[in-house]
């Protein structure tokens, strides 16, 4: 088992939102068109035909929503379409688009072939959402002027744009939202060759040397996702530069990521916490979500969006009926004996 030498770094890889610092480290990496772009082959075909025939029509190019887990690259696909058509990217998200207002004033300032963004898309309200139908359908901005027997509605006219949406929970957006996209993509976890060509892509990037072994070593870590894996990637960068004068070889890409409480297979402090929570307390299993949250102190969100998908992934979690279950495969990981249950 690995200990964690400090609270802080046992969520440093899996956390939902990057600290600013780490936001500007992975905008440096993102690719800039979708030859650069590693992985997701059968999305790029689609996309890339999807790109080619709005600009040989000359029109912007129809909304698309894009789903899938944390760190998976829906912002940098966004930015790719961005570039590949030539527009400016506005972002902003679902839960900060608070007012009526606030989508007009974005909506009525994009101009013809202008990308919307918008994150966590599921997040908006029915407010919000009202507004936005006939701004995706019509290309236009309908508001209500004045209040009580004088208000009226006026109709603006919108240059044609696009809305990319981006969720990590599909079911959770209307059902009229949804169907007002033209395509929906959906990005799956990367497997290791891919994560080997991102880590070596991101290595070329920040002019650091990097064999095959220690590529391996902290691919198979970076939970088949992308952002976590350049993460990871700085962090043993750091730690090569302070410990090792930056040499870097798989022994201390090893000891950088022991450091980090992450085992050969990506799991981490919190990962371990929750699978052993379910087996100590539980039996393991079924337990519900919100007790396992609850009695983890963990967020119902963090867990599910987090946590879960790769434990599930990797066959350590079952979803029942009654609630999850652990299974044999993590009692073997985490080296105890599984019970007889019949």
């Amino acid at each position: 088992m690995i200990e964690s030498n400090a609270d802080e770094v046992e969520n440093i890889v899996t956390e939902k939102m990057a600290s600013e610092a780490e936001q500007v480290f992975e905008v440096g990496l993102r690719p800039q068109s979708l030859v650069d772009f590693i992985g997701q082959e059968d999305l790029k075909k689609g996309l890339g035909i999807f790109i080619e025939a709005a600009k040989k029509r000359g029109e912007p190019i129809d909304h698309i929503l894009l789903y899938g887990n944390p760190g998976l690259g829906k912002t940098t696909l966004a930015h790719i379409i961005g570039n590949e058509m030539a527009g400016k990217v506005r972002i902003t998200s679902g839960p900060a688009l608070e007012r009526v207002g606030d989508l007009a004033a974005i909506l009525s300032n994009l101009k013809k072939g202008d990308i919307l963004f918008i994150d966590e898309i599921h997040g908006l309200s029915k407010a919000i959402e009202e507004v936005l139908y006939p701004a995706m359908e019509d290309f236009a901005l309908d508001l209500v002027v004045g209040k009580g027997p004088s208000a009226r509605t006026l109709r603006l006219a919108l240059e044609k744009f696009t809305v990319i949406g981006a969720t990590t929970r599909l079911p959770l957006l209307s059902s009229p939202l949804r169907d007002r996209f033209g395509v929906t993509y959906h990005l799956e976890f990367y497997n290791d060759r891919e994560m080997g060509q991102i880590l070596k892509r991101s290595a070329g990037l920040l002019n650091i040397k990097i064999d095959d072994p220690t590529c391996e070593s902290i691919a198979s870590r970076c939970r088949h996702t992308p952002r976590i894996a350049n993460r990871l990637l700085k962090r043993v960068r750091d730690y090569s530069e302070v410990k090792h004068d930056g040499l870097l070889d798989s022994a201390i890409a090893e000891s950088a990521l022991e450091m980090l409480a992450i085992d050969h297979l990506g799991l981490n402090h919190v990962d371990r916490r929750l699978l052993e929570t379910m087996i100590d307390k539980f039996a393991g299993g079924p337990v519900g979500i919100t007790t396992l949250a609850a009695a983890t102190q963990e967020e119902i969100s963090t867990i599910e969006d987090i946590h879960e998908p790769f434990l599930l992934q990797l066959g350590f979690l079952q979803r029942t009926p009654r609630g999850r279950v652990v299974t044999e495969r993590a009692y073997q990981h985490l080296g105890l004996i599984y019970p007889d249950k019949r």
